[in-house]
């Protein structure tokens, strides 16, 4: 029988992958696109575009246009969508350094997967150095 102590830790540690999970999503959503980005008038004029593109197209080439009016609404629709972050920072902050504890991860791993040096500072995860 699992004790009800054992079962308290087990519940705050899933709260705190789901934290951790919840933080690098929303990090991985507000990271800038690599390669040269496209304005949102230049998407809306292509998207203007396309309809008359489509109406004339092949079959196979028609598919290919409806894909790209399709990829276009969908950034445009991101675009709009601001995303603030913060509140799911300041759980991850409030977490890190005991998780980071907890499952051996390094100030390293963190920064490689995008976790900003202030956000690592403020959660007091530490910046250590390997021995090799």
């Amino acid at each position: 029988m699992v004790s009800d102590e054992a079962k308290a830790a087990r519940a705050a540690g899933q709260a705190q992958g789901r934290t951790v999970s919840r933080y690098l999503t929303a990090l991985d959503s507000t990271k800038p696109k690599r390669g040269r980005q496209r304005s949102p008038e230049r998407m809306q004029a292509r998207i203007a575009e396309l309809p008359g593109e489509i109406a004339q197209a092949k079959p196979l080439k028609r598919v290919h246009l409806i894909q790209e009016l399709m990829d276009l609404e969908a950034e445009l629709g991101k675009e709009e969508e601001t995303v603030d972050i913060s509140d799911v920072e300041s759980e991850f902050i409030s977490i890190a350094a005991e998780y980071s504890e907890r499952k051996g991860i390094s100030y390293a791993a963190w920064r490689e997967v995008g976790v900003p040096a202030s956000v690592l500072k403020a959660a007091g995860v530490a910046r250590t150095r390997s021995a090799d």
